[in-house]
């Protein structure tokens, strides 16, 4: 497995935390590894049927794609603009191109079963140019996969009537998102862009720092926590899910 040259910079969506942050964000913050079944690595890997040939779009240090790979024995290949990413995503032993989503990457390595954005298409000032090249990619019946944040969350919407809208290096309020999104914009996006909502879910993401920063939640032991949020998850995904999770299925 190897790592694809580019000659040319690409834009790297951390670059849009200047001034927001006292620092550069770490490029693996988002480093995940977790394989509980409620978070966002084996979300997405469930909407994905076995053995199929996935496109992972910002990819990253190459986490979830390695969930992906080994929960559904799928065939990926990952989109990486970061160098020090794809670096580690190759590590992993899966292949990756070091640039952006353009209609000759998806030319030349398509057509694929899926395509992923996992916590992608947030940091994106014009998104849908990218979910219409990755559609160019799919298969006839072919399905993008996606997670995102919900900005909907209790934690933005307290903050929001206190008065306050502060950026952090991780999470929700991540000062590298430019895109907002809640359940029905997520869905309405794609609909609009020509596909048909199959499968909705929501992550519980326990390891928000919000819920070490914040009373009672860090008043509760870990365990205590995840069985109440997740509990809590259930019966008010909109509110208390931390990422939307989403099939969008391109229409016959």
């Amino acid at each position: 497995m190897s790592a694809h040259s580019i000659t040319t910079p690409v834009p790297n969506p951390d670059d849009n935390a200047a001034g927001f942050l006292q620092g550069r964000p770490n490029a693996s913050r988002y480093e995940h590894n977790s394989v509980d079944p409620d978070d966002v690595g084996m979300k997405l890997a469930s909407f994905i049927t076995p053995n199929a040939r996935v496109l992972d779009v910002g990819c990253g240090t190459g986490s979830i794609a390695e969930i992906i790979r080994d929960e559904r024995s799928a065939t990926i290949l990952g989109v990486e603009p970061d160098g020090e990413r794809v670096q580690l995503a190759v590590a992993r032993g899966l292949s990756v191109h070091h640039g952006v989503l353009t209609p000759e990457v998806v030319r030349e390595h398509g057509p694929f079963d899926f395509v992923v954005f996992a916590d992608v298409l947030e940091h994106l000032a014009n998104p849908a140019e990218i979910v219409i090249i990755a559609k160019q990619g799919l298969k006839p019946g072919g399905s993008v996969v996606v997670s995102v944040p919900n900005v909907a969350h209790w934690f933005v919407r307290l903050d929001l009537l206190m008065g306050r809208f502060n950026y952090q290096d991780v999470g929700i309020m991540d000062a590298t998102h430019l895109r907002w999104f809640t359940r029905e914009t997520i869905c309405e996006f794609f609909e609009r862009l020509g596909f048909k909502i199959t499968a909705m879910d929501h992550t519980v993401n326990i390891d928000l720092p919000d819920y070490y920063r914040r009373v009672p939640w860090r008043w509760l032991r870990r365990a205590t926590r995840r069985k109440l949020v997740g509990a809590l998850v259930r019966v008010r995904p909109s509110l208390f899910g931390c990422q939307h999770i989403v099939r969008a299925t391109l229409l016959e």
